[in-house]
């Protein structure tokens, strides 16, 4: 009777019919570093930020108690959170609506066909490539209050009479912030719709254009639906990144004047460094957490919809 080969691996020991079995791992094994790295890196400082969220835990005392939600109770009546959270939204909306209309238009004009397209590509992500740190100090020397560039400009065209303190001013402050912040990440934007933009196929524009559609019907009735399902994609992904800006504030007013530029990474950088609320200052890490999981379910259900009205 023929043996099997599971029969062979499975067979005892026998005096000239040796057989050894050996242990085969399965592919999941060699996951195993990437996961555990991914769980020390990722999901344990999460979890360990929550855990402290539901304590009374303080550096500068031996202060370590559990106190449930006290501090999300504190949360919620804590003016300075619910101002570092209005401009931690404005902020948010403002710089990724801008950075997406600029992208789109950078991604439409590197779209066509031109003599130093390569070069006009390269120089775009300059500013991207510039880190955040160089920028804020670049910005502050623009808009300084007294020497700035752009005070000499305004007033060299007439369009204000004295010099703004842009940076130390509240009204002006947190408008200057979003805008270096889109200098800086609109070519992101437009890298990435561009991409977008090369996946339509050309046959579509040729077809518009003998049906008669001029270049804004091309743009509106063809481009514009099959590039939404990106913009969101992109939309979605500046959102959460601009939600948990730190650097650029930090640096540019440190969440000054008068907390005019708080936003909820500075807040909460001062109350784990510089107060050494641990327990607090995690409190307000888990609900940054908690809002950036609803702007993601929100941009991933009009995506959802949006795939399906295209056929996608």
């Amino acid at each position: 009777m023929a043996i099997t080969e599971a029969e062979m691996h499975t067979r005892t020991l026998r005096p000239g019919n040796i057989r050894f079995r050996f242990w085969r791992p399965g592919p999941f094994v060699f996951l195993l570093p990437t996961l555990a790295s991914i769980g020390a890196i990722a999901i344990y400082p999460v979890l360990l930020g929550l855990w402290l969220s539901f304590r009374d835990t303080t550096l500068s005392s031996p202060t370590d108690t559990f106190i449930g939600l006290a501090n999300y109770g504190q949360i919620v009546s804590d003016s300075q959170f619910w101002n570092a959270w209005t401009h931690t939204i404005q902020f948010t909306a403002a710089s990724t609506l801008l950075e997406t209309l600029f992208g789109l238009m950078i991604a439409l004009v590197l779209a066509e066909q031109f003599r130093g397209r390569g070069i006009v590509r390269a120089a775009m992500l300059v500013p991207w490539a510039i880190p955040t740190v160089v920028t804020s100090k670049m910005f502050g020397w623009l808009f300084d209050g007294q020497n700035g560039i752009v005070n000499y400009l305004l007033r060299f065209v007439g369009l204000i009479q004295h010099n703004i303190d842009w940076i130390g001013s509240p009204d002006f402050a947190l408008g200057t912030i979003i805008i270096a912040d889109v200098w800086k990440t609109t070519p992101f934007m437009g890298l990435l719709l561009l991409a977008g933009l090369q996946t339509i196929p050309s046959s579509l524009a040729e077809a518009s254009v003998i049906d008669g559609a001029n270049a804004w019907q091309h743009f509106w009735y063809v481009k514009l639906p099959l590039l939404t399902p990106t913009l969101l994609i992109a939309s979605m992904f500046r959102a959460l990144d601009a939600f948990r800006i730190f650097d650029l504030v930090y640096v540019l007013t440190g969440g000054g004047p008068a907390d005019a530029t708080e936003v909820l990474s500075t807040l909460t950088y001062k109350q784990l460094f510089s107060a050494l609320q641990v327990g607090y200052g995690s409190a307000l890490a888990t609900t940054m957490f908690i809002t950036e999981i609803v702007i993601a379910v929100i941009f991933g259900v009009f995506l959802l919809r949006k795939m399906r009205e295209v056929g996608q």
